[in-house]
């Protein structure tokens, strides 16, 4: 297995350019202290070292990969992988990493080629992993039964402002109606759950393809 660099990967060679059978690396910081946990795609398996402990899996050996969309105050724009190991291990991959005490920046081109490239390989390998996405099914229904709720509420307090005059009121309701829709709603609807092939990954739980890949 080639070495691990330093510090975090800037670029990523395309398979196109590196050659089928070349290592394919991602690396994040998970918080601000502590180093990074790195990962690479070998032609012996899926290559991790994390807080001082490393490891390979044969890629017929993961048994599971479940993908999220999870955004945070600081990042909007962030993803996770889970993935698991028929033996019980789990790992996690984020497409954000910490930079700063101020800043977590995403890594959504890197993120995505690395995801894509696993998924290539486990077929490859003739993986049976049970491939999932978004919440799971009791969380997804909670979720729902919760927005459901809110939302009854805020037609409530809309309707009594209406009927009060109270234009200042109605407007303000209006206004965090929709901000919250757009941020709510949109973690909801991206994280529904569903089941999804390796030939078909959901592009809900993936960055944004590369303008010069779409």
């Amino acid at each position: 297995m080639n070495g691990w660099n330093g510090g975090l990967p800037t670029t990523l060679q395309d398979r196109s350019e590196a050659g089928e059978g070349s290592a394919v690396r991602y690396a994040y910081k998970a918080s601000l202290v502590g180093s990074a946990h790195q990962f690479e795609l070998t032609e012996d398996g899926l290559a991790w070292r994390i807080a001082g402990r490393s490891g390979v899996w044969d890629y017929a050996d993961i048994s599971a990969v479940k993908l999220s969309y999870r955004p945070v105050s600081m990042q909007q724009q962030r993803f996770r992988a889970d993935i698991d190991n028929a033996k019980g291990g789990r790992i996690a991959v984020l497409s954000t990493t910490w930079q700063t005490a101020t800043l977590v920046a995403p890594q959504g081109d890197l993120y995505r080629v690395f995801i894509v490239d696993l998924h290539r390989r486990m077929q490859a390998a003739g993986s049976t992993a049970r491939l999932v996405g978004g919440l799971g099914p009791k969380t997804y229904t909670a979720a729902l039964a919760l927005l459901a709720c809110l939302a009854v509420a805020m037609i409530g307090l809309l309707l009594m402002a209406l009927l009060t005059s109270n234009w200042m009121g109605a407007l303000f309701l209006v206004g965090f109606a929709a901000l919250f829709a757009w941020q709510v709603g949109g973690f909801v609807t991206r994280n529904r759950p569903r089941r999804y092939s390796f030939d078909r990954l959901p592009d809900a739980l993936l960055p944004k393809r590369p303008r010069n890949q779409a």
